[in-house]
């Protein structure tokens, strides 16, 4: 795949602290996410790059492995394992115990990417004269890749197809219903290639869900407050109140504390897996105080409070 040079990508110099990255990411994220720029193609590939930029350079070990091998990171551990059995045999051939093999050159004259060349079989004169190792042919199973998925609370509510694009590749991708914030699902055999036609590695995406304006969501039930003024919180009456699946009618009993929950079973968040189950709805009241209240109406509360 082209090379993507993910200090650049989030505008870091090679010198940058976890925190650095941390800030570059979250703004840039916010910047170029495909929400905010639906009709943007070129806004939906840099998000793809800035998440696969973060993923690296967040996690020390893949920052470490990237900043010594460049574009051939993901190959690194197969490199460091190849080079320590090329080393056993070394020790092992000069104690008077012969494997096989020619050690003469090994990898002291070669560089990382000669080595990928005899292990990929690449054309060129980059490898003549060189013999290549038996190791070399051994299969190699692909590096997992890492994604993240940004969706909104409403997105979530529904089974749904989402694209994603992972190292140039579209992948579509059926998101279910009630898929929670964080929540990873692995795509067996959508990671790196394998070496030498060894396995392909996997994809892993974890779901990143936003909060929403109006509605909390704990687990599979939803809450949210709702304004009723106090003369319907004293006297009671009918309230029309905006759920994710329509408008319901509620009756406001008199006398209504501040802060009074009211239960809508199954109006709450499809269960993940589970056909036709839902969690609950919660409704609070908050009581709104009347303001600019005239002479009259403040004589009237005072005889009210005399009572």
């Amino acid at each position: 795949m082209d090379f993507i040079d993910y200090y650049s990508v989030l505008g870091l110099p090679k010198t940058a602290s976890d925190g650095d990255v941390k800030k570059a990411y979250r703004k840039l994220a916010r910047k170029h996410h495909p929400d905010l720029n639906p009709s943007d193609e070129e806004a939906g590939k840099k998000f793809q790059q800035i998440n696969e930029a973060n993923e690296v350079l967040s996690d020390p070990d893949k920052r470490k492995k990237y900043d010594q091998y460049g574009k051939d990171w993901q190959h690194a551990e197969q490199f460091e394992e190849t080079r320590r059995q090329q080393q056993q045999q070394r020790e092992q051939y000069a104690q008077g115990n012969p494997v096989g093999g020619d050690f003469s050159e090994g990898f002291g004259g070669a560089d990382f990417s000669d080595f990928l060349s005899s292990m990929f079989g690449s054309e060129g004169s980059a490898g003549s004269g060189r013999r290549q190792s038996s190791r070399s042919q051994t299969q190699f199973r692909g590096q997992d890749y890492q994604a993240e998925l940004h969706l909104t609370l409403n997105e979530t509510r529904t089974t749904h197809k989402q694209t994603m694009t992972v190292d140039g590749k579209n992948i579509r991708i059926t998101v279910p219903a009630g898929i929670e914030n964080g929540q990873k699902i692995k795509l067996a055999g959508y990671g790196s290639p394998g070496v030498n036609g060894g396995p392909a590695g996997d994809l892993y995406i974890t779901f990143a869900i936003a909060d929403d304006l109006r509605y909390k969501r704990m687990g599979n039930d939803l809450y949210v407050d709702e304004e009723i003024d106090l003369y319907t919180a004293l006297l009671g009456g009918e309230r029309v109140v905006e759920t994710m699946d329509g408008k319901v009618k509620l009756t406001v009993p008199p006398e209504t504390q501040m802060g009074a929950k009211v239960r809508l079973k199954g109006k709450g968040f499809p269960v993940y897996k589970q056909d036709d189950a839902f969690g609950d709805l919660y409704i609070t009241w908050r009581v709104k105080l009347p303001i600019n209240l005239t002479d009259e109406q403040k004589e009237l509360f005072r005889q009210l409070s005399a009572l």
